[in-house]
């Protein structure tokens, strides 16, 4: 039998030689297999471990803290993650050291420059958390669970604000247009619709702020967080933004303890030796069918622990963002672009029915319906104008009024 342990360090495999163990009996084979003292320990089947920041921060997670509990009674099995925190330092055997003459073994640049290229966890974002708009979030997992059941994989670009301490608000998420699978997700990004949405956002006061996918139901069972092609999605639009807070946000499939199914929000920013590594071209891009979707393949050795090696575990590139949720400016009620269904004019009349009892700036305050209406405008004057009412919530000139309503009349 084999556990995970996923730790500051990355993800480690403990071996269990009988199933019925204790958390005691764990703890130490934990000690002997990673070089752990049992009392600096610290065990949870909750992710949220790894962000704690002190002491007192770990005595929240008590779910695994009498030593007597069979590992059984938690439902933690073969292939099971459980989180691990710990104090001090680590004391790992390094590599058997064969010298080649006088001096040792002889250095190339490659080696030198491998050795510069040191793999470690990072433990803190650039950003301190990421807080959804819940009817955004909500419009976006609605869809991936009702209509595509998890089949196939779906994204967007997220929208909102930075604070000056680094809390990303995500206000609306973007559909771009693309084709999804189960195991790859293909943006088939539109320069001229991305404008629109670049003058909207920043008509709203807003800007692109991460990327949001899903895990199709097929990924669920599989031994990863991300998998290698999703880790150079991520990494590449991240580098794309040169935003240090940007987020790379997951919506997967989760099984609870009675056997049914959660959606489930995972945020995380990609490491900036991962960005790094990208940027300078160290990704092989090109993954054949029998790859390890686990392991990400670098063009050249790189050291990780006391290693040289051309496999990277994708945890080592994954920090942990904090999640919040909050009730933002937009609603998000407004068919969704770049969907099955194609957006029409009579989608425009039925929304501005069903919000007739309230000031037109309210009836408008929804991205996707600003989108819609924007491949009709001015993208250079009317957009901009449009975005600003919504932001100020002032009303809207009686002249775009007409346009808007006589718009939708056409239907």
């Amino acid at each position: 039998m084999m556990i995970r342990i996923r730790s500051r360090d990355g993800l480690e495999r403990v071996s269990i030689d009988k199933p019925n163990i204790t958390i005691s009996e764990l703890k130490t084979l934990i000690q002997n297999q990673l070089q752990i003292p049992i009392h600096n320990q610290t065990l949870s089947t909750n992710q949220n471990l790894l962000l704690a920041k002190s002491p007192p921060d770990l005595l929240q997670f008590a779910d695994m803290s009498n030593p007597n509990t069979p590992l059984s009674s938690l439902n933690i099995s073969h292939g099971s993650i459980i989180f691990l925190a710990y104090e001090g330092q680590r004391t790992i055997a390094g590599p058997a050291v064969h010298p080649a003459g006088s001096f040792g073994r002889k250095m190339t640049m490659d080696d030198l420059i491998a050795k510069q290229m040191r793999v470690t966890r990072q433990e803190n974002p650039h950003c301190d958390s990421v807080s959804f708009d819940r009817d955004c979030a909500n419009a976006f997992q609605h869809y991936v669970s009702e209509t595509l059941a998890f089949a196939v994989k779906r994204g967007g670009f997220m929208y909102g604000t930075v604070s000056e301490e680094g809390k990303v608000e995500v206000n609306f998420i973007y559909e771009l247009p693309q084709q999804g699978t189960e195991d790859i997700l293909m943006l088939l990004r539109d320069s001229d619709e991305e404008k629109l949405v670049e003058a909207i956002a920043a008509g709203l006061g807003m800007r692109r702020v991460g990327f949001i996918f899903t895990q199709s139901i097929t990924q669920d069972n599989k031994d990863y967080t991300l998998s290698n092609r999703e880790v150079l999605q991520a990494a590449e639009l991240h580098a794309e933004s040169g935003l240090k807070e940007w987020v790379t946000a997951v919506v997967k499939l989760d099984v609870n303890e009675d056997g049914g199914a959660d959606v489930h929000f995972e945020a995380f920013q990609m490491s900036d030796m991962c960005i790094r590594l990208f940027r300078e071209g160290w990704f092989e891009t090109e993954i054949g069918e029998d790859a390890d979707p686990k392991l990400s393949i670098m063009k050249k050795d790189v050291v990780v622990g006391s290693k040289d090696v051309k496999e990277v575990d994708n945890d080592f590139f994954l920090v942990v963002v904090k999640i919040l949720d909050h009730l933002g400016p937009l609603s998000s009620t407004f068919p969704i672009e770049n969907r099955i269904a194609q957006v029409t004019m009579r989608a425009l009349r039925s929304h501005l029915d069903r919000a007739k009892n309230l000031p037109f700036v309210k009836r408008i305050s929804d991205f996707h319906l600003l989108l819609f209406l924007a491949k009709f405008l001015d993208l250079n004057s009317d957009v901009p104008a449009l975005a600003e009412c919504v932001l100020a919530q002032t009303a809207v000139p009686e002249g775009y009024q007409l346009l808007i309503e006589s718009m939708a009349n056409t239907s």
